[in-house]
C-alpha cells in the first residue's frame, strides 16, 4: 500500500509554487498525496515568515496533523523554517526540519531518517544552510489545485528593505532560465490550464543567471514577450512587481499583448517619502504616481493593486495620513494592508518611534476601510462592460466564483459546466456581498 502525504501552505504564490513541485517529487518517489484534513503517514508543512504569529499558527497546524495521525511524520519547510529551525524543531510532533535549500531533497533526508533504527529522541531533526549558501536555482510550478497555475521564475532578493526577513529566509536574487521557464509553461498549458501568474520574491529582477551572478542573461521584458508566444495558454498574470522595476517597456507590451492581462499589483509600502527613506525603498512617491499614470494611460480598464505598511517606526500620524490621502486620490483598485511588526535581525526593529500596536491596528482598520471603497469604485466602473470571466473549480456556498481579466470577481449559481471555462459576460450589478453579478452574452469561449 502507498504511503500518503499531505501538504499545507502558508504564505505567498511562490509558496504555493514550491509546494506543488516538491508533492510531485512525493509521488515520484510513489506516495500517494492526500488532502491535509484526511489522516496520512506524513505531514509537510511549508511555512512563511511574513505571517504574523507565524509559530502560532505553525502550532496549530501540527496538532491538526496529530489529530489525524498522531504517529504521523511531520516536516517543516520554507521561510520561518529557515529563520527559526530549532524553535519549530521543539514542537512537539516535529520530526524535521529543512531551511532553504534542503527542502527540495526532503525525500532524501526523510528516507534518511526512517532507514535509521533509532527513535527520535522527541526534538526534531534540524537541516538549515547558512543563507549564503542559497546560491542555487529551482524551478517550480503549481498545478492541480486551482484553475490558474503559479510559474515561479525568479527567486531571493538583493534588496534591504529595513522590514524584511526575506534575503535573510531566501537568499539573493537569482532566475531559471528562459529555455526552462518556457518548458515548464508548455507543461503547464498541456495539462489544460488557461492562467499561469508570474511569481517570484522580486521578479522584475528577473534575469540575474541561476547561481545569483550580476549578468542579465534576459530583462524581465524579454521573459514575458517570450511567454507570449507559448501555445495554449489563455492569460498571463504579472503579479507583484516591484515599481522601479516596472518600465514603461513592459506596460506597453502588455497593453498589445493577446495574453497578458491588465493587472498589475505594485508595492508601495508608504505615501511618505520620509517613510520610504526610513524603509530603504528604491524609489519616492513621484515615481510611483508615474507608473500608476502609465498604466492607467495605456489601460483606463487595468486594475492596481497596492502593498501598504502601517505602524512602521516612526509613522507619526501626519506622515499616516500622508500616506492615506496620497492613496485616497490615486487610480487604484485594492490595497494589501499590512500592519507592521518586528522582527528579529532586520534594522527596523531596532529603530525609534515605535508606534503602539493599538494605533497600529487602528490605522489599518482605516486603510482597509479605504481598499473597499477603492474596490468598490472599481467594480463600479467595469459594470455595463463585457468581460472574459475565467470560472473557478469550487463551489462556495452554491456559487461558482471567476476573474475577469482586469480581476473583478464574479458570481454565479453553482454550475460544474461552467469550471476551468472562459465566458463573455456583461457585468451587470454588485451583490450584497460586493462580488458582481453578470449575463453570459456568448456561448462558451473554451471548453478544454
Amino acid at each position: 500500500m502507498k504511503k500518503k502525504v499531505a501538504f499545507y501552505t502558508l504564505g505567498c504564490k511562490l509558496n504555493f509554487s514550491e509546494t506543488s513541485t516538491i508533492a510531485r517529487g512525493f509521488e515520484d518517489e510513489g506516495f500517494e498525496r492526500v488532502d491535509f484534513s484526511d489522516a496520512a503517514d506524513m505531514y509537510v508543512i511549508n511555512t512563511c515568515s511574513v505571517t504574523e504569529n507565524a509559530d502560532k499558527r505553525f502550532k496549530t497546524i501540527v496538532k491538526k496533523a496529530q489529530k489525524k495521525n498522531p504517529d504521523a511524520f511531520v516536516a517543516a519547510i520554507g521561510c520561518y523554517a529557515q529563520l527559526k529551525p530549532q524553535k519549530l524543531a521543539e514542537v512537539d510532533g516535529v520530526d524535521l526540519v529543512l531551511g532553504a535549500t534542503e527542502k527540495f531533497k526532503i525525500t532524501d533526508y526523510i528516507n534518511d531518517i526512517l532507514s535509521r533504527p533509532e527513535r527520535l529522541d522527541g526534538v526534531g531533526q534540524v537541516y538549515s544552510c547558512d543563507i549564503s549558501e542559497a546560491d542555487f536555482y529551482v524551478g517550480s510550478y503549481a498545478i492541480g489545485d486551482r484553475t490558474r497555475a503559479f510559474l515561479k521564475v525568479q527567486d531571493g532578493c538583493d534588496y534591504k528593505c529595513t522590514y524584511c526577513t526575506i534575503p535573510l529566509a531566501r537568499g539573493i536574487s537569482r532566475s531559471d532560465t528562459l529555455q526552462n521557464v518556457l518548458d515548464n509553461a508548455a507543461e503547464i498549458s498541456a495539462q489544460g490550464i488557461k492562467e499561469i501568474v508570474l511569481t517570484g520574491v522580486n521578479i522584475g529582477d528577473y534575469g540575474k543567471g541561476e547561481f545569483g551572478n550580476k549578468k542579465h542573461e534576459h530583462t524581465f521584458l524579454e521573459l514575458v514577450e517570450a511567454l507570449d508566444e507559448v501555445e495554449g495558454i489563455q492569460r498571463l498574470r504579472i503579479s507583484s512587481i516591484e515599481p522601479n522595476l516596472l518600465k514603461n517597456e513592459t506596460i506597453d507590451f502588455v497593453a498589445r499583448s493577446g495574453t497578458f492581462v491588465p493587472h498589475f499589483h505594485l508595492p508601495l509600502q508608504s505615501g511618505s517619502d520620509k517613510m520610504l527613506k526610513r524603509m530603504r525603498r528604491r524609489y519616492m512617491s513621484k515615481l510611483y504616481v508615474n507608473r500608476v499614470q502609465k498604466i492607467k494611460q495605456t489601460m483606463p480598464h487595468a486594475c492596481i493593486g497596492v502593498d501598504v505598511i502601517v505602524g512602521f517606526p516612526g509613522e507619526t500620524e501626519e506622515l499616516f495620513l500622508e500616506t492615506y490621502h496620497f492613496l485616497n486620490e490615486l487610480d487604484i483598485s485594492y490595497l494589501h494592508v499590512f500592519t507592521y511588526s518586528e522582527r528579529k535581525n532586520t534594522p527596523a526593529a531596532t529603530m525609534d518611534g515605535v508606534v503602539p500596536v493599538k494605533v497600529r491596528k487602528k490605522r489599518s482598520k482605516m486603510l482597509r476601510g479605504l481598499s473597499a471603497k477603492k474596490r468598490r469604485a472599481f467594480y463600479e466602473n467595469q459594470i455595463g462592460t463585457e468581460q472574459r470571466v475565467l470560472f473557478e473549480g469550487e463551489n462556495k456556498a452554491g456559487y461558482i466564483h471567476g476573474f475577469t481579466e482586469n480581476y473583478v470577481k464574479v458570481k454565479a449559481p453553482w454550475d460544474p459546466s461552467l469550471v476551468n471555462t472562459l465566458q463573455s459576460v456583461a457585468l451587470t450589478e454588485i451583490a450584497d456581498d460586493g462580488l458582481v453579478r453578470f449575463e453570459r452574452v456568448t456561448n462558451r469561449i473554451s471548453v478544454q
